[in-house]
């Protein structure tokens, strides 16, 4: 079992490295479909994409709900490696969680089963954070809506394979609805619930 001490140590400087990912968040979630890059220097369990690491250490604190997939609730390193540097609560109950951390997105739940928001807090939904093959190479996705000058391009290898037909219910919801944030390696990409699928190709 690892004690707290042997635990992945985090951010090199953490003031610095949160500052510079906060940045490329912002930067991501104002340019849907761009590809930003996380450079912070971040030690992580194997489970976790430095991306995600450094987005955890970023935003999440002790008021934070977080909810893990199975394959990352199965490794006691994650949840403990979370609380320990940002104090988030690890939650079982996903329509409670304001971000979800999905190692293998395959396995990605019914998006209706996670925190939607309500008319007047319509920010009081999850942020699903979803790690990816690869988002500078494989199908060509075509995204629209705000931050977006006429159409953003998007390459990426992203699982599920039916993802943004499953977001199109951020249509009927909004405001409410679900963010995701797509993160490989040290890239991330953001689609917020304005952002709508055009088409998609090989």
């Amino acid at each position: 079992m690892t004690t707290i001490a042997e635990l992945p140590a985090g951010f090199a400087d953490k003031v610095l490295s949160a500052q510079s990912t906060f940045r490329s968040v912002m930067d991501a979630m104002a340019r849907p479909g761009s590809v930003q890059h996380v450079v912070a220097s971040v030690e992580m369990p194997p489970a976790l994409m430095r991306g995600m690491a450094a987005i955890a250490l970023t935003l999440f604190d002790h008021d934070t709900t977080i909810w893990l997939d199975p394959g990352m609730s199965k490794t006691p390193d994650v949840a403990k490696w979370l609380n320990f540097h940002t104090g988030a609560p690890v939650v079982t109950d996903p329509s409670i969680c304001h971000f979800a951390l999905i190692a293998d997105a395959e396995e990605l739940p019914d998006l209706t089963g996670f925190a939607l928001g309500s008319s007047e807090y319509p920010d009081r939904s999850t942020t699903l954070i979803l790690q990816v093959e690869s988002l500078t190479r494989g199908q060509r996705y075509e995204l629209c809506g705000p931050g977006i000058d006429r159409a953003a391009t998007l390459r990426a290898m992203i699982a599920p394979k039916d993802l943004f037909e499953r977001l199109a219910i951020n249509e009927t919801l909004f405001p409410r609805g679900i963010d995701v944030v797509l993160v490989a390696g040290d890239e991330i990409v953001a689609i917020p619930r304005t952002t709508r699928l055009i088409g998609h190709g090989g």
